[in-house]
């Protein structure tokens, strides 16, 4: 088959890495608009059973790419001064331009075709092909320009968040909430390198007004962030990579394909980044499409279908969980100030309704135990 896909992320060259594993004669070729050496954004996250797919589905990528992930045994939910580390959440992060390199490197040795700094812009544009994949993310043009084939939606978030990096390590997953006068800022923070972190900024829409972030330059910007978390970056700069302030997509298709082209990755749906899931969720989608296609060979038609039917369950059920979890950061202008330390790292922990006490008395037993202190009734 010649297949063409938009967009050289994770998920995009997975794909191609699988699909020309199964079949070298497939002629795969990837159009990506950035230049090899750009990136956006820091650091990427998987949990230790975002992992363990990868290994279940392909032993040798897993073994390439583990000597370069930073790892940590908990995530930490801090309210202002109070950290509250949490057990039983392992997870591990990469530089997002690491892992991209080292996929390029994969997916070139296995003779797939990269054509970088390259701006297709319409399924004319990539003339002959058998299929067509668009994995070109959360502004996919192969989505946006064929919403009513896709029965696209989007649903804007009210919060507002800016993505940067510091040259501050942290130790582990690290939510940081800290109140001020204009209202409560959370970071989304974890070393992704030695000597780098990523940084996210989260505050509600009535806060980024009160501040006046709208008016404010770039610099002053980083310079009102870093006064905001001071204690928690410990003299370690802001450091900014394309950032600007933005809304979150809740992107959905009813449709993941029409004729010979598909979706993958955020250009299929978008999922928030605070269950840390868009990087697996795209790869996985790339072994799902790819099994669609190993079991039904060429049949294109076919193998759209059974993508479908292989991913929609497991996938919905993230997407799911990750729009109960925007909504519990729409209140943290709430919750903050009204709950104690013990309380509001528990609730973070239940929040989509995944984890319930029984879970948390798995996962965490300290933590169980410390809640059932101030609420009895919920001991098991």
């Amino acid at each position: 088959m010649k297949i063409k896909v938009v967009g050289a992320g994770p998920g995009g060259l997975y794909f191609a890495a699988l699909m020309k594993q199964l079949d070298s004669r497939h002629e795969i070729t990837l159009y990506e608009r950035n230049a090899r050496g750009a990136t956006f954004g820091f650091g990427v996250v998987f949990s230790d059973r975002a992992l363990e797919f990868l290994r279940g589905d392909d032993e040798a990528l897993y073994q390439y790419l583990t000597p370069h992930l930073e790892n940590w045994p908990e995530i930490t939910v801090a309210h202002n001064d109070v950290s509250i580390p949490i057990a039983g959440n392992g997870f591990a992060s990469i530089g997002r331009l690491d892992l991209l390199t080292l996929l390029y490197a994969y997916v070139e040795k296995l003779g797939v075709k990269i054509v970088f700094d390259t701006e297709i812009n319409s399924l004319a544009q990539l003339g002959d092909a058998d299929l067509i994949v668009g994995a070109d993310g959360a502004s996919s043009w192969v989505r946006t320009q064929n919403e009513d084939k896709f029965g696209t939606t989007t649903d804007w978030r009210p919060n507002k968040f800016i993505w940067y990096g510091t040259s501050k390590a942290f130790n582990s997953l690290t939510l940081t909430f800290r109140e001020t006068k204009d209202g409560v800022f959370c970071a989304h923070h974890y070393r992704y390198k030695p000597d780098m972190s990523t940084f996210l900024v989260e505050i509600e829409d009535a806060t980024w007004r009160r501040v006046g972030f709208d008016k404010m330059s770039t610099e002053d910007t980083v310079k009102y962030c870093e006064k905001v978390f001071a204690k928690d970056l410990e003299g370690h700069p802001i450091v900014t990579n394309h950032s600007y302030w933005r809304n979150f997509p809740v992107i959905w298709n009813e449709r993941w394909s029409f004729g010979h082209t598909v979706l993958l990755g955020d250009a299929l749906r978008t999922a928030h980044f605070s269950i840390g899931a868009g990087t697996r969720l795209a790869m996985e989608d790339a072994v799902a499409l790819f099994k669609g296609f190993k079991e039904h060979g060429n049949d294109i038609p076919a193998a759209l279908a059974r993508f479908h039917e292989l991913r929609y369950p497991p996938m919905k059920k993230i997407w799911d969980a990750a729009n109960i979890s925007i909504a519990w950061y729409e209140q943290m202008g709430e919750l903050v100030p009204k709950l104690m330390p013990v309380e509001f790292a528990y609730s973070y922990m239940t929040r989509t309704g995944r984890v319930g006490h029984k879970e948390m008395c798995v996962l965490d037993p300290a933590l169980a135990a410390e809640y059932e202190k101030l609420h009895p009734e919920v001991a098991v």
